[in-house]
């Protein structure tokens, strides 16, 4: 595994330095793209798993943070400008990207700020591995994906993935289901609440990130639930129950009812810092002034 630097002609970025680290899983080598900007103390950036995941949904809160911490920002493997092999997609590998990924660009504990999905496996190495960082914040976390959200059984959403991963009829799907008006409606529907914001150049870009070759396979896994870290809220919860690393969540006002409840569990727990902020799942990238203003004392607080 190693790290190579990308010329900013290679990569769209947020006008960081863009690099590569090359990774390894089970004898193939994925070429995971992530971005550094900023000086001071690490600070992870984990954008939130999607059909249109990137780092760049992370851009403007980077540079806000960018004065005051070294702010490194990643594509997950399978997203973004990230390799996008047909794998099958499953919590393992990110269990193990992330682990390995954070032991080689870290030196020192590190804060990181996870979006939705991201939220598990920043919890499951932090309790497997507390020392690796200094504080969390989740935004708008999330453990459920969609199909599984909305009622649909592993069985059902098993085939839809598999359908989806097919040469022919899949590909045809994926496009139905990427559509630049589908992608608006989705982002109406639970992502953006300001739907100004939502503006053709915008639509475009987002959708652009979806025709990348091989983008139907790790999104089809989110979709149907199948990069799930865990499969039922108790375990969720018991992960936080387990943390010894400061935590933090912030909630988007806006957010879906399911998502809200599950939202609000969190937060009730002992030791759980939360705060509720305007937007819902893409609070992130819709409000990150925000965001910045709401876990300001968090991580710049003063231990006693």
């Amino acid at each position: 595994m190693s790290t190579n630097l990308l010329s900013t002609s290679a990569a769209l970025g947020f006008g960081g330095v863009v690099q590569e680290y090359l990774w390894n899983w089970e004898n193939q080598q994925l070429r995971v793209v992530y971005e550094t900007l900023g000086k001071g103390s690490p600070l992870l950036l984990l954008p939130a798993f999607s059909s249109v995941s990137t780092r760049l949904e992370m851009g403007e809160l980077a540079r806000l943070l960018a004065p005051n911490f070294q702010v490194v920002a990643v594509d997950w493997p399978g997203f973004g400008e990230s390799s996008r092999p047909s794998l099958n997609y499953r919590p393992q590998i990110y269990q193990q990207f992330l682990e390995d990924f954070v032991n080689a660009i870290f030196k020192t504990p590190i804060t990181v700020m996870a979006a939705g999905h991201a939220a598990s496996y920043v919890l499951q190495l932090a309790v497997k591995q507390p020392a690796a960082f200094s504080q969390i914040v989740l935004l708008a976390p999330t453990w459920r994906g969609p199909l599984p959200t909305m009622g649909a059984s592993q069985k059902i959403a098993g085939m839809v993935r598999e359908l989806v991963r097919s040469p022919i009829l899949g590909q045809a799907l994926y496009k139905l289901n990427t559509t630049p008006s589908f992608l608006n409606f989705m982002y109406r529907r639970h992502v953006f609440t300001d739907t100004a914001k939502l503006t053709p150049n915008f639509i475009e870009k987002k959708w652009q990130t979806t025709q990348q070759p091989g983008a139907r396979f790790a999104s089809a896994a989110f979709v149907t639930g199948n990069l799930d870290a865990v499969r039922q809220q108790s375990d969720f919860l018991k992960l936080v129950e387990s943390l010894t690393v400061p935590l933090m969540v912030v909630i988007g006002e806006a957010s879906p009812v399911k998502s809200r409840e599950e939202m609000n569990a969190l937060a009730v727990l002992p030791g759980v810092r939360s705060v509720i902020i305007p937007g819902s799942l893409g609070l992130h990238e819709e409000h990150p002034a925000d965001v910045l203003a709401a876990v300001q004392n968090f991580l710049f607080r003063i231990e006693n």
